[in-house]
C-alpha cells in the first residue's frame, strides 16, 4: 500500500485511515453499539496486515476505552515508528467545569490522559475535535503549539467547523509563529458535499491535507435505497445528517448501485473511490464492524471511475444544510 503526504507536511500516511469509534466498551461513553477488545482484535489484525498504518481515535470514544483498545491492539501488532496514531480533544471527558472545551486547561490535561491511555509517548496527529466558542483561538492555539513544542504530537489538525474559523486559527498561528494545523478531518461523501463551497479550496490553497469522516453516509451508500439496518433506521444522528434531500440522494444512491453492478464490485468501493478521487482529499477515514468493511476499503484503492461515471454520481447532487459540526 503505497502511502500518501497528508497536504503539506512531512507525515506520511496511508490512503485508508482506520476509524476506531468503531471500538470500545459498549457501556462506557455514548456508542452502546461499538465492540469489546477481544471482538475488535481481528479488526486491527486486518487493517495492518493490509498495510494500514493510520489508525484515528478520540479521547471523547467510548469514554476513553477506544483509545486503550487502539494502544494495547498496535503495541502488540507494530513497531512504534510504523504506525501513526491521531486522536481528538474537545468534548467532555469528565464533569468538572474545565473537562471539556479547547482552554489551555483542557488540551494541556488531555493530551496527557489520552497518552496514558494509547500507552505512547507521543501522537503524530493531534486534532480539536470541534470548534470551542467559549475559548479564544489564539490560548488553543497557543496551548496546541507548546503540546507539539513538548514532544507530545508530532502534528496538529482540526475537524468539523466553518472554513472562516479554520482559516482564522491558521491566521493566528501565522502571526504569533504557533504550530498550524496540516490537516482537515470533514464530513464529505457523495450525499454532503458542502464542504467543496469554501472548506476544500481553502485546504488545497494552504496545502492542508483532509481526512473525510463518514464517507460511506454512515453506510447509506453501500446498500439499495430504503434499506436500512436496525441501526440506522434508529439513529437521530443519521436521520438528521441524511434526511435533507431524498429525491437527490436516491438518484445518488442508485447511480451508486448501477456503476457497482456494471463494474462488478461493492457500493462501498465505489463510493470510496469516489472519495478519494476528489483533488483535495488525502485519505478516507472507514470504520469497521464486519471484515467485509475492510476488504471493500482497500478494494476501493484499486478502482479508478471514468468522467462519465464520475459525472453520474456527481450530477443529482442538490445543496443542503452543513451537518456534523
Amino acid at each position: 500500500m503505497e502511502h500518501v503526504r497528508l497536504g503539506r507536511s512531512g507525515l506520511k500516511i496511508s490512503p485508508i485511515v482506520l476509524g476506531c469509534m468503531s471500538y470500545g466498551t459498549p457501556d462506557r461513553g455514548t456508542h452502546p453499539w461499538t465492540l469489546p477488545e477481544e471482538e475488535a482484535r481481528p479488526f486491527y489484525v486486518q487493517a495492518v496486515e493490509a498495510g494500514i498504518t493510520t489508525f484515528d481515535t478520540a479521547d471523547m470514544y467510548s469514554a476513553g476505552t477506544s483509545e486503550e483498545i487502539t494502544g494495547r491492539m498496535l503495541g502488540a501488532l507494530a513497531r512504534r515508528e510504523e504506525i501513526e496514531i491521531a486522536t481528538k480533544v474537545y468534548f467532555p471527558s469528565g464533569p468538572g467545569a474545565n473537562e471539556r472545551g479547547l482552554s489551555r486547561v483542557h488540551v494541556m490535561a488531555s493530551i496527557d490522559a489520552s497518552l496514558r491511555r494509547l500507552g505512547t509517548d507521543y501522537v503524530d496527529l493531534y486534532q480539536i475535535h470541534r470548534w470551542d466558542d467559549e475559548t479564544p483561538i489564539e490560548e488553543t492555539m497557543e496551548a496546541l503549539h507548546d503540546v507539539v513544542k513538548a514532544g507530545k504530537a508530532r502534528y496538529l489538525g482540526a475537524s468539523s467547523m466553518w472554513a472562516w474559523q479554520f482559516a482564522k486559527a491558521q491566521h493566528v498561528a501565522e502571526r504569533q509563529g504557533f504550530t498550524p494545523f496540516v490537516s482537515m478531518q470533514d464530513q464529505y461523501n457523495l450525499l454532503q458535499r458542502e464542504e467543496e463551497r469554501e472548506m476544500h479550496p481553502l485546504a488545497l490553497d494552504q496545502g492542508v491535507g483532509v481526512l473525510p469522516w463518514s464517507p460511506l453516509a454512515r453506510g447509506r451508500l453501500t446498500r439499495p435505497w430504503g434499506e436500512e439496518t436496525a441501526r440506522t433506521a434508529s439513529d437521530e444522528v443519521t436521520k438528521a445528517m441524511y434526511g435533507q434531500a431524498e429525491q437527490a440522494d436516491r438518484a445518488i444512491t442508485d447511480a451508486v448501485g448501477r456503476i457497482a453492478g456494471e463494474r462488478g464490485v461493492t457500493r462501498a468501493q465505489v463510493a470510496l473511490a469516489w472519495v478519494r478521487q476528489q483533488t483535495a482529499v488525502t485519505a478516507p477515514i472507514v470504520g469497521a464492524t464486519k471484515a467485509q468493511h475492510l476488504s471493500d476499503a482497500v478494494a476501493s484503492l484499486e478502482l479508478t471511475l471514468t468522467r462519465e461515471e464520475l459525472d453520474a454520481l456527481e450530477q443529482p447532487y442538490t445543496p443542503r444544510r452543513p451537518e456534523g459540526f
